[in-house]
């Protein structure tokens, strides 16, 4: 990336933000289809999400990722406004950023370079609310839950069998496992318990996942929130606690309309993980980004393994929708590194890392392309590149018959981005797409796992814990095994293993836990080490941080 261009922070506070009203205005949408959240912010009506769909969907995905991210909401925004320059009407859905990573290892998640969502600063921190919406609700269930149980539990909760955490959106390792109602009978039944960061909540998951408010709060009166002593599920409808968490929901449900640093509208909607749960923004915003636009570029969390295949057999199949195109973000960065290069070399050119690595991308190739759904590359250019290193990997795209080109979004914005953008167009119009969720619903859970262990991550197959065993066993019996399954599982690594680069082979994954989302409508499958509550490392980004004198943020990003 070029020195001489200012940080991200800089260049969003230096950029002229038009008016809100303007941007509806361009979407076609009357006064009364949005609320103004002030000058650059607004909720649009759901109403405007029943509209009939006209656009067609682009997804963007990536390769297995290094720590600092390859440039996938980059490029996601980038695309947008690469089709805006060439008169295409097109609308970016975007997730919200969790205050998680913002100040743990990334800092500000909106985009870099001149290829932003603005205002960056309100979309990385408070925004209109909604994350602390969905918090305040999943906490409310909880607290419920334990009064329920400490005004003597008619329902007949097995304390030790509750399934439903606490919540905050934030990283903090020490809040993983605690004992709670430890102050004596008037404060509660002593038990342990748990938090999970917010973007891990089931609240999140049905956010993204509902279509309306009824679906809403159905979904959240379907919440699995233990079990009794026999084995039986407890919901939220049975602590009869769902149309109050509706109630905090309500206002958020509604999708946020922000623009492109270039001026283009954007819904940046819900805010899920794609490692530890479906990693989708809401389909009310792609939905409302449909009746909209012409196209729609959407985007899902890491690389194909995880968000992208949630996309195509979580959101896709929930929703109905039909993606004409994927796009797959790669950088010369995360082959040198998939081809064995030392953290400290990274930034270093290295043709022969880049041929060892390509097989991750060949990988991620391959995932999409098995979902009937053609992919393009976007060959994310950084400074230390060399020109082997990109011969050698659009050389390698063009023997799999794939489009492939390089992208200046960072640097140079929607200019930087025109091949890719007409890549896209073309992918699109040529309508060759034909998407097939990648296993039946009638599959048993096991058979499903084993198909995305096996046919998305390349493992020989699937070992059990006997806790999972048992765990899984229950959830058939319950009549759970209909569902779609959500793969908790590190990003780093096509496996389960973080260790493992490039494209492994010969290894098996371990399932240590599953549960069920009854309100979300999936199975959540634990592997590995995955956990739902990230830590802050030694220095996280929130040490940089600062408001100046002038009142201005310093460090965001």
């Amino acid at each position: 990336m070029p020195r001489s261009i200012p940080q991200d922070i800089e260049i969003a506070q230096a950029a002229e933000l038009r008016p809100i009203g303007e941007i509806a205005d361009g979407l076609g949408l009357e006064d009364d289809d949005f609320e103004p959240y002030g000058r650059d912010k607004a909720k649009v009506s759901l109403d405007v999400s029943r509209r009939s769909p006209k656009a067609k969907l682009v997804l963007v995905t990536a390769i297995t990722p290094t720590p600092a991210g390859e440039g996938k909401s980059t490029v996601s925004v980038g695309l947008a406004q690469a089709l805006s320059k060439q008169n295409v009407n097109n609308v970016l859905c975007l997730r919200e950023p969790s205050l998680g990573p913002v100040f743990g290892i990334k800092g500000g998640a909106a985009g870099g370079g001149y290829a932003q969502v603005i205002p960056m600063e309100d979309i990385n921190l408070h925004f209109t609310g909604d994350i602390h919406a969905i918090t305040s609700a999943h906490n409310l269930l909880a607290a419920m839950l334990d009064a329920h149980i400490h005004h003597g539990n008619e329902l007949g909760v097995d304390v030790r069998r509750i399934t439903w955490p606490r919540a905050i959106d934030m990283n903090d390792r020490a809040l993983r496992n605690i004992v709670v109602g430890m102050g004596g009978a008037a404060h509660g039944v002593p038990r342990q318990d748990s938090f999970v960061i917010t973007a891990a909540s089931e609240i999140m998951a049905i956010f993204c996942l509902a279509t309306d408010l009824d679906d809403l709060t159905e979904r959240l009166g379907r919440i699995v929130v233990g079990y009794t002593r026999d084995r039986n599920p407890v919901r939220a409808s049975d602590l009869d606690a769902h149309g109050a968490m509706t109630v905090l929901l309500r206002d958020a449900l509604a999708p946020n309309l922000v623009q492109t640093l270039e001026g283009g509208p954007a819904f940046v909607h819900g805010g899920p993980f794609g490692n530890i749960a479906h990693g989708c923004n809401s389909i009310i915003a792609t939905r409302t980004g449909l009746a909209l636009g012409d196209i729609v570029v959407t985007e899902a969390g890491f690389g194909s393994d995880l968000g992208a295949e949630k996309f195509f057999n979580i959101k896709c199949r929930t929703a109905g929708f039909d993606p004409q195109a994927a796009v797959i973000v790669v950088t010369t960065r995360a082959l040198r590194h998939h081809g064995g290069a030392a953290k400290d070399d990274l930034a270093k050119a290295d043709p022969k890392a880049v041929e060892r690595g390509l097989p991750n991308l060949e990988a991620h190739i391959a995932n999409v392309k098995q979902h009937g759904v053609p992919p393009v590359v976007s060959l994310n250019v950084f400074d230390g590149d060399s020109d082997d290193e990109h011969k050698l990997i659009m050389g390698r795209c063009e023997q799999l018959g794939v489009p492939c080109l390089k992208t200046e979004i960072w640097a140079r914005g929607g200019a930087g981005g025109q091949e890719l953008a007409e890549a896209v167009r073309d992918t699109v119009e040529q309508g060759s797409a034909k998407f097939e969720p990648l296993y039946p619903l009638e599959s048993t859970i096991k058979e499903k796992v084993a198909t995305i262990a096996e046919k998305v991550y390349g493992a020989d197959g699937v070992n059990y814990t006997p806790g999972a065993e048992k765990q899984l066993a229950q959830l058939e019996s319950l009549g759970f095994g209909d569902l779609p399954i959500c793969m908790a599982k590190t990003q780093y690594s096509l496996s389960d293993d973080p260790a493992k680069r490039a494209r492994p082979s010969g290894f098996e994954i371990t399932v240590r836990q599953a549960n069920v989302s009854a309100g979300a409508g999936f199975i959540v499958v634990y592997t590995g080490d995955i956990m739902t509550m990230p830590g802050l490392g030694r220095k996280p980004a929130a040490v940089g941080m600062q408001v100046n004198k002038k009142g201005k943020i310093e460090g965001l990003f």
